[in-house]
């Protein structure tokens, strides 16, 4: 019998005045209970209860004892009850890190129906082109693009695969026109974003064939929000990952260049603490995360400028075949 069961067993005795009774209270042999009073007598080196033949009474010494340890008891499991409320209902404040451009076009969206479902949580969103120290900064969850964790302490779960597009207006294409071949982009106007590992060494790829490509900047930036706007601006060429631009693309606002080139892919990752035990506030957060992006389905959701893209290129094509068609009938 460990300490903490001694001190309940103790207490039960004190209070029923009867360790038979204690030892129902506990559900332990009363053989256990026996000895587990007699060992913490013996530990303390002092007479708890004085024994006779119809009950168990307190010493002066055990009364004071009693009293110390049910107040010790009550603390405890008052704790315990916090921490199970706290895992159930989770509240606090709870620290979230990501890039800009990640924290606009992902986190942010997610937030109202999270804070609408734990509502005692109180978010604290830090947008920043940096990975902070998880261990060191106080940060809950980090969400991470292209970033591999080698911290055993570090829990990484991932979310999605981004891929890198190259992209441009249209009014930057009717008035430049697309690049037709890789090569072309070294005398492009290009819109980099300065903390790439090799900002200006794009590297392609295509049916196993891999092409590095030097490119200059006209523009440089480390945050993929003003390198997008300029983009839309007609300034120039811009990279940056499909989270960024996607709605841009499906809008037709912005136009994938090259698209039978692919650039790296890229995974997006959430990372926090510890292994098995978290708090509540953050295993809440955690499983909303994978259910919304579970929910989004981006892999699928990323090819849709493309497919979309790919239709509008055969349209001229079906309209032949359907006049074509349509004279063989006599129309």
């Amino acid at each position: 019998m460990d300490r903490w069961r001694e001190y309940e067993l103790f207490v039960q005795v004190a209070e029923s005045g009867s360790l038979t009774r204690a030892a129902e209270l506990l559900d332990i042999p009363i053989a256990t209970a026996s000895r587990g009073l007699a060992a913490l007598e013996k530990r303390l080196g002092v007479s708890l209860v004085e024994r006779n033949a119809r009950s168990l009474v307190l010493t002066d010494l055990g009364r004071d004892f009693h009293i110390r340890c049910k107040a010790v008891l009550v603390e405890v499991k008052d704790a315990e009850t916090n921490i199970h409320a706290a895992t159930l209902d989770p509240g606090g404040t709870l620290r979230v890190t990501g890039s800009a451009s990640f924290c606009l076009t992902h986190v942010a969206p997610m937030l109202p129906e999270f804070t609408l479902r734990y509502p005692k949580v109180n978010v604290q969103v830090i947008a920043a082109n940096r990975y902070y120290n998880l261990l060191d900064s106080g940060i809950d969850v980090s969400f991470r693009v292209g970033r591999e964790e080698v911290d055993p302490n570090i829990t990484v779960v991932p979310l999605a695969q981004a891929q890198y597009l190259m992209a441009a207006s249209p009014a930057y294409i009717a008035r430049r026109g697309a690049p037709q071949t890789l090569a072309e982009l070294a005398r492009r106007e290009m819109l980099v974003y300065s903390y790439a590992q090799n900002p200006h060494d794009l590297r392609f790829s295509r049916d196993g064939q891999n092409i590095s490509v030097k490119i200059s900047s006209l523009l440089e930036s480390n945050d993929g929000q003003v390198l997008r706007r300029c983009g839309l601006l007609g300034m120039g060429i811009v990279v940056q990952p499909n989270y960024v631009i996607h709605e841009d693309l499906c809008a037709g606002r912005l136009v994938p260049l090259l698209g039978e080139w692919q650039l790296p892919r890229v995974p997006v990752n959430m990372a926090y603490q510890g292994r098995r035990q978290i708090a509540g506030k953050t295993r809440a957060f955690v499983d909303f995360v994978v259910e919304h992006f579970r929910k989004l389905d981006l892999d699928r959701e990323w090819k849709r400028p493309f497919e979309a893209q790919a239709e509008e290129a055969l349209r001229p094509a079906f309209a032949a075949q359907s006049a074509a068609t349509g004279v063989l009938h006599g129309v």
